[in-house]
C-alpha cells in the first residue's frame, strides 16, 4: 500500500510540509477526455446535501476553466477539492461565494443550490450571500486594525449589537477559533502583530464571526509552518460540528487526516467524488490513483 493510503488510517498524525502555491500549467496526466467523470456521485450515508452543483461551467473571457460540474457537499461535514494545480479547484470554491463577481469577464453558468436557493441568481445580494458562505484564503488577511476590530468589522454590516453583546461575539469568535487564551489580554493590538498561525485562525474566527452556514477553506495553511498546520486541522475538525466546511488543498495526507469527502478533480472537471477513505484507498478511477500516488500531477 502506498504511503498515503496508508496513511488514511492514522488520521491524528503529524502535519505534513506546506505545500507549494498552485499557479503552475499542468504537464502531465491522461489525454483530457480519455476518461468518463463520475458526476454528481451521492455520499455513500445519503447525507443531506448542503450545496448542490449542477451542470456548473465557468469562464474567464474565453477560457472554459470548469466544464459540466455535478456535485453534492454534505451538510456539516469537510468536504476537500484535489488535483493538480490548475485543474479548478480553487475556482469551483470561488464559485460557492461569487468571488468572481468582481471582474465582468468572469462569468458562471448552472446551478449552485443552497437550501432551495440559486447562489447564482443575479438578483441576489452578494454581500447577504457572502454573510452565508465565508472563505478563508491561502495567505493571512488581517484588517489593518486591531484583533477585537477585525471581528466586530463584518458583525457591524450585518447585526446591531450592544457593546456587551459585540464582546461576547468577539470572545466566542475567538474561542471557537481557538485563539481566545492567546490574545484576551491584547485585544486592542493590531492584528498585524500576530504569528502566522496565529493571523490565519484570526481570520477564521472573523468568518466565522458572522455565523455563516458554509465555510471556504482555499489551501489555509499553504503558507504556515507544520505546528500551526496542526492546529488548523484540530480546528477544522471542530468546526464541522456546526458549519459545512468545503477545503483546497495540494497535501494529500492533510485531505486523508481532514475530510469527510474529496472530490478529485483534472482539467477542469471533476474525475471522482466520494467518502476519503475510499477515495485515497481504493479509488473508483486510474485517474484518481494516479494522482494521489504520485504518478503525475
Amino acid at each position: 500500500m502506498n504511503t498515503v493510503a496508508s496513511g488514511v488510517s492514522h488520521l491524528n498524525a503529524n502535519a505534513s510540509a506546506v505545500e507549494p502555491k498552485h499557479d503552475a500549467p499542468v504537464e502531465r496526466g491522461p489525454v483530457p477526455g480519455s476518461f468518463k467523470p463520475t458526476h454528481g456521485a451521492a455520499p455513500a450515508d445519503s447525507m443531506k446535501p448542503k450545496i448542490e452543483v449542477n451542470d456548473l461551467n465557468f469562464f474567464y473571457g474565453k477560457y472554459h476553466a470548469l466544464k459540466n460540474i455535478n456535485l453534492r457537499i454534505p451538510e456539516k461535514k469537510v468536504t476537500a477539492f484535489i488535483g493538480p494545480s490548475g485543474c479548478g479547484k480553487s475556482t469551483l470554491l470561488r464559485t460557492f461565494n461569487k468571488m468572481y463577481a468582481l471582474y465582468p469577464e468572469q462569468r458562471a453558468e448552472g446551478e449552485i443550490m443552497m437550501d432551495g436557493e440559486n447562489l447564482l441568481d443575479t438578483r441576489r445580494d452578494i454581500s447577504l450571500l457572502r454573510a452565508r458562505v465565508g472563505m478563508v484564503f491561502q495567505k493571512p488577511t488581517p484588517f489593518p486594525m486591531s484583533i477585537y476590530d477585525n471581528i466586530a468589522f463584518g458583525v457591524k454590516m450585518f447585526e446591531q449589537l450592544s457593546r456587551s453583546e459585540m464582546d461576547d461575539r468577539v470572545e466566542w469568535a475567538l474561542t471557537k477559533a481557538a485563539l481566545w487564551n492567546e490574545v484576551k489580554d491584547k485585544l486592542q493590538q493590531s492584528g498585524y502583530g500576530l504569528s502566522g498561525g496565529q493571523q490565519q485562525r484570526l481570520c477564521i474566527a472573523r468568518g466565522i464571526a458572522i455565523r455563516p452556514e458554509v465555510l471556504l477553506l482555499d489551501e489555509p495553511c499553504s503558507a504556515l509552518d507544520p505546528i500551526s498546520t496542526g492546529r488548523i486541522e484540530e480546528l477544522i475538525a471542530e468546526l464541522k460540528n456546526d458549519y459545512t466546511v468545503v477545503i483546497v488543498t495540494h497535501n494529500m495526507q492533510q485531505a486523508a487526516r481532514c475530510s469527510d469527502y474529496t472530490a478529485y478533480m483534472y482539467l477542469g472537471e471533476l474525475i471522482e467524488f466520494g467518502d476519503t477513505e475510499k477515495i485515497f484507498i481504493k479509488p473508483a478511477r486510474k485517474e484518481t490513483e494516479d494522482y494521489i500516488t504520485g504518478r503525475f500531477g
